[in-house]
């Protein structure tokens, strides 16, 4: 399992690099704003430190407001030309920020937490320290567990447990282990599949085979049997659905409702550099999530989105998904209920966009659980060190003041508060230890 592990980082990493898109070429258009369909003016001199930054993205729907930002011009608005770099892989971009964009690699972009603590601190760069900076949250939900045809009978859904049977019973039915896979080891992806096995009673170091796989091998993968689950990112869990190769099992909307998906970060360099800049690119960004997050505007997001330039992916299949119109279970049972989709912008939880220290010391919590990275992070006030070293809230509120956010937006703390888990699991930020002490299926 380990050197399938191995074999498919390098091989994703090495496969096709990184390729270069200036999505700033076209001037933005005429209009209104984040209320409108597209931002004003640029401005003529923002007195900017910078005018260019190059950031990477992964074409799934987490990364769609940095699309938005450049094809609607909110960045350039704000005196910012974004250049955006289509990655082959999580690997690849791990490379590329170690590289930076003097290099030819990117100065930062979309990631999966806690991506940006631990290269950070070396811990996923071989020890190169590269330090980062969390400045934004870019969306809330989006993911889903999607699982194979063949296991259509046993009907897996978000509450695993009664279908735990047929899982653990694998290596007798089929003479092999349960095979599940994610896009990148020890962040999002993998979080959410762990902690959906874990609360159905299923070990995933133990008693599964649990695999790395680029997103872009999730269909074929699906369907010559590599793999029994997958975790990722729309449009992937859907067109698994579309093409009927398999079922959504669980989106991560049900298991963890408004959880923290994936956020803008950028090398701490560029950013103590390039302060001003920094706080442009936050004020287009936010421009971005609040017109991505309108309703009315899903379609030309769906649009935008699946030209070859950036997801190469048919709008018809980008715009169910955007939308929340999802067929769940092996039944398809139909669900049209927006909170269970993609949010960029609003929720009940309030604004998704900025960075809580909270939310991001989860996932840092998780990786002690599976204890992911032993002599390197090893302790809660390891990890709180950390979030207070690389989550920059401040930057995300001058931006929004600048904005001129309505004060209501502005959160005045770092903690969101409690979170509760879809099998009662609570997570308090003030008392990360109670919640991991009542983890059944922890290392």
């Amino acid at each position: 399992m380990t050197n399938r592990r191995k074999f498919l980082s390098v091989f994703s990493a090495t496969l096709a690099g990184t390729l270069f898109l200036n999505a700033c070429g076209n001037p933005p258009e005429k209009g209104g704003g984040a209320d409108g369909g597209t931002a004003s003016a640029p401005v003529a001199d923002a007195g900017l430190e910078t005018k260019t930054i190059t950031l990477g993205y992964v074409p799934i729907v987490e990364a769609a407001s940095l699309v938005v930002g450049v094809e609607k011009g909110f960045f350039a608005k704000h005196g910012l030309e974004v250049k955006l770099a289509k990655q082959a892989s999580w690997p690849a971009a791990r490379d590329n920020v170690v590289i930076g964009s003097a290099g030819g690699g990117i100065d930062g972009g979309q990631w999966q937490l806690p991506m940006p603590h631990l290269i950070t601190e070396g811990i996923i760069t071989n020890g190169n320290k590269v330090p980062m900076y969390v400045l934004a949250q870019l969306i809330s939900q989006g993911n889903g567990i999607a699982v194979s045809n063949s296991l259509k009978k046993a009907n897996l859904r978000v509450d695993l447990t009664p279908a735990a049977p047929t899982i653990l019973g694998f290596p007798k039915t089929e003479g092999r282990k349960f095979r599940a896979a994610h896009t990148y080891p020890n962040a999002n992806q993998d979080l959410w599949i762990r902690y959906w096995l874990g609360a159905g009673g299923i070990d995933p170091d133990k008693d599964i085979e649990l695999l790395t796989v680029p997103s872009t091998e999730t269909l074929q993968g699906m369907r010559n049997g590599t793999m029994e689950a997958f975790s990722t990112g729309d449009p992937w869990p859907f067109r698994i659905v579309r093409d009927d190769i398999g079922y959504l099992a669980a989106l991560t909307a049900e298991m963890w409702p408004v959880h923290p998906e994936e956020f803008l970060a950028v090398r701490a360099d560029w950013v103590d550099k390039h302060p001003k800049a920094a706080v442009a690119l936050l004020k287009g960004l936010m421009e971005s999530q609040q017109w991505a997050d309108k309703a009315e505007n899903k379609t030309a997001l769906a649009q935008m989105l699946s030209s070859r330039a950036y997801f190469n992916t048919p709008a018809a299949v980008l715009e169910p998904a955007l939308k929340a119109e999802y067929k769940l279970g092996a039944d398809l049972k139909p669900s049209n209920d927006p909170k269970l989709g993609p949010l960029y912008w609003n929720s009940d939880r309030g604004v998704i966009s900025y960075p809580y220290k909270s939310l991001s010391l989860w996932f840092l919590v998780e990786s002690l659980r599976w204890k992911f990275h032993p002599g390197k992070l090893d302790t809660i006030e390891q990890a709180k060190a950390l979030v207070d070293k690389v989550n920059r809230e401040d930057l995300w509120r001058q931006a929004a003041t600048e904005l001129g956010l309505p004060a209501g937006d502005i959160p005045k703390g770092s903690s969101r508060g409690k979170e509760t888990f879809f099998d009662g699991i609570v997570f308090d930020p003030e008392n990360p230890q109670a919640y991991l002490d009542s983890l059944k299926i922890k290392r």
